[in-house]
């Protein structure tokens, strides 16, 4: 079956710290989780009801075999999915506040840049999976390394051939880049024609020095459907005319990881059942971006991105309580 969604970009092992609150070099034991922003957007949208399907590269190794046969068990389509016979499926580690707030702390002993999903080859990415998806969700880390940069361009090629809606979310994240201010410019570049953006506050302000979202709508013309995420404080939208703010739900958080990605599976679900349209209708709109953050919420309230991600009748519960 044809999927609907296609998500592009990275698969990997986020190894999160037992010990709460310690830094990287105290940590005592880490558990290792599935993730990798695509990869979890895709697993909430078929854990939703919304066919999704994956494009990327992982290690030909054991972590490698690992998350492929998570993907297979949720049921997302790896038709896309590369392995690469020398470079190691991508893991990063993780440390956690008290409050449940994860920090990156970089990647082992393996430089950034010598990980599978730095290889994904551009010939080998499958046009059919681009015949009849509706949507193309990527992010930016892929952008910092010269071989999947070029396999992003080729998607976007494949997108704009067979009239695929493109969704960026930018998942700022300095420990895969080499300079901060080229990133800037690289990322800037890659989103200013993008059909939907998401972004964190923290991205709004290191790429536009604002964070309210009209200001920022403004700087980039050729966007007409921005979203801002501003974790425990809620979200705000500009989809033209129609603008507003969301507040958070109040929910225990174990861990944030993957609750953006949650929010972003929910928004699609949403749109992939309602049409682009909806969202210029105020009302429509609001209920969008109110069931989006409560996925967002519901993944944030056990530990691992995919592991917590919630299905349609859990956020029904959780919206009718």
């Amino acid at each position: 079956m044809a999927s609907t969604i296609v998500c592009l970009g990275e698969i990997l092992l986020d190894c999160l710290a037992d010990q709460i609150g310690k830094p990287y070099d105290a940590v005592e034991s880490w558990t290792a989780y599935p993730g990798g922003a695509p990869a979890n957007v895709a697993c909430g949208l078929v854990k939703l009801g919304t066919s999704a399907g994956f494009i990327g590269c992982i290690g030909n190794d054991d972590p490698g075999d690992q998350l492929t046969q998570l993907l297979r068990q949720v049921g997302v389509d790896i038709s896309g999915v590369q392995r690469h016979p020398e470079a190691p499926t991508r893991q990063v580690y993780v440390v956690r506040s008290e409050g449940g707030d994860r920090q990156f702390a970089g990647f082992g002993e393996v430089d950034s840049a010598d990980f599978a999903d730095t290889r994904l080859d551009a010939s080998q990415i499958p046009e059919s999976l681009f015949v009849e998806a509706e949507y193309l969700v990527m992010g930016t880390l892929e952008l910092a390394y010269p071989q999947s940069h070029a396999a992003i361009a080729r998607c976007r090629d494949l997108a704009q051939q067979h009239g695929v809606q493109v969704l960026i979310d930018v998942n700022w994240r300095p420990v895969f880049w080499q300079e901060a201010e080229s990133a800037k410019a690289t990322i800037r570049k890659a989103i200013a024609d993008a059909d939907l953006l998401k972004l964190s506050d923290e991205e709004a302000d290191f790429l536009f020095n604002t964070q309210v979202v009209t200001e920022v709508a403004t700087q980039l013309p050729a966007v007409s459907k921005l979203i801002i995420t501003r974790g425990d404080r809620g979200c705000s939208y500009c989809f033209g005319d129609v603008v507003g703010d969301i507040e958070a739900f109040p929910v225990t958080v174990q861990d944030t990881t993957g609750a953006g990605d949650g929010f972003v599976a929910g928004f699609l679900h949403q749109l992939q059942k309602q049409g682009l349209d909806a969202l210029h209708d105020p009302g429509n709109a609001r209920r969008i971006m109110t069931y989006a953050s409560a996925v967002g919420a519901l993944t944030a309230t056990k530990p691992g991105a995919i592991a917590a991600q919630p299905t349609a009748d859990d956020v029904q519960h959780f919206l009718e309580g």
